[in-house]
């Protein structure tokens, strides 16, 4: 384990890093891939040079932080260091990453997928300013319970956990963004990771993402822009939605607790749907009767549990509900199996319905045993 950069009074505390490269080709890990590291702010300078393993994994690396404090109250100066990453392989294209952000206390993983050389994409990838840092778009205001529409595209008669979300990379109107395909897992996390700090008591971690999580399935739910005639899900607008961001980094408590909660969602009585749970930061922006990202935290650090929180913005009538259905499922062609990742709590049961469409040539037929 390096430690990249001497302690200062700028940056007496330190986080790690942990860069994963694969093939953007099959996903498959590069091994002997490499990586130079440089501080944003002296971007001519390599720092560590670091090379993957087996597994398309780098060694952590410790890594000189502002103080945590600065990640726990607002108006401090930027609490995460933001670096440099260039990488590199035989046979693929080199890839720049530039404002990888990295917390005190916590591990930062970023992902790089590598193209084989000859692709003409843009290989380089900007990771703009933490949205509690930035200065962003506030939340345009809507109801929280939306009408639905049978479009007979998606089933909406129960809550689903979709496989994918289809993210609209600007406002809705804008034509020239592009859409990326993004495991629901995977987009929560990165939105999570823009938008909190993962330093935060863990409570607040849980009801923020809660949050997230019950504002997306509304929007997976209802098809809210589908019925407006767009082919995406959600967009990565602060004005209309969350802030998703491209190649960005995520942290490993995060990552966690999604894991763990991924199949929930937040609810109130006689309402179907999952709640649109709308927020603010609450320090540049006020929100009535939406939840303080700020003011979660500091509930938090006062012992607060992530229900009482949720019920400190939005209500006592808010309730934490479990998805009766997750989409999707890991297959193994080889042996016709396919598994899905359902977390349990120890002592927990649940009961599982499997539906399923098979399709097989005309005149021939089928026998399921």
């Amino acid at each position: 384990m390096s430690l990249l950069r001497s302690f200062s009074s700028d940056t007496p505390d330190s986080g790690f890093l942990l860069t994963t490269v694969l093939s953007a080709q099959n996903n498959y890990p590069i091994d002997g891939a490499s990586v130079s590291i440089a501080d944003e702010s002296d971007p001519d300078t390599i720092l560590e040079e670091l090379s993957t393993n087996s597994v398309g994994q780098t060694p952590d690396l410790s890594v000189a932080t502002p103080p945590i404090d600065y990640s726990l109250k607002p108006d401090e100066p930027r609490p995460y260091s933001a670096l440099i990453l260039t990488i590199s392989a035989p046979g693929f294209e080199p890839l720049t990453i530039r404002g990888t952000e990295v917390l005190p206390d916590q591990t930062a993983i970023q992902m790089a997928r590598l193209r084989p050389i000859g692709s003409s994409l843009n290989n380089l990838i900007e990771i703009p300013e933490h949205t509690l840092y930035g200065t962003y778009p506030p939340k345009n205001p809507e109801a929280e319970v939306k009408p639905s529409y049978e479009s007979g595209e998606v089933v909406l008669s129960r809550v689903v956990i979709p496989e994918t979300i289809v993210v609209h990379d600007g406002t809705p109107s804008d034509r020239t963004a592009p859409d990326y395909y993004v495991p629901y897992r995977d987009y929560i996390k990165n939105v999570a990771s823009s938008e909190i700090y993962a330093t935060w008591p863990e409570s607040a971690l849980v009801s923020n993402i809660l949050a997230i999580m019950s504002f997306t399935l509304n929007r997976v739910y209802t098809e809210w822009y589908r019925n407006q005639g767009y082919d995406f899900t959600i967009t990565s607008s602060t004005a209309y939605d969350h802030k998703w961001i491209y190649g960005r980094n995520i942290f490993d408590s995060i990552s966690i607790i999604v894991d763990e909660i991924f199949d929930q969602y937040l609810s109130r009585p006689d309402v179907r749907q999952p709640i649109l749970t709308q927020y603010c930061d609450g320090k540049r922006v006020s929100c009535p009767n939406w939840m303080s990202q700020w003011g979660s935290a500091s509930l938090g650090e006062q012992g607060y549990s992530p229900i009482e929180i949720l019920r400190y913005y939005y209500g006592s009538n808010i309730y934490i509900s479990t998805a009766e259905e997750i989409s999707g499922g890991s297959l193994d062609e080889a042996k016709g199996i396919i598994t899905w990742q359902i977390t349990l709590k120890p002592g927990e049961q649940r009961d599982l319905a499997l539906r399923y469409k098979v399709k097989y040539p005309k005149g021939r037929n089928l026998i399921i045993e």
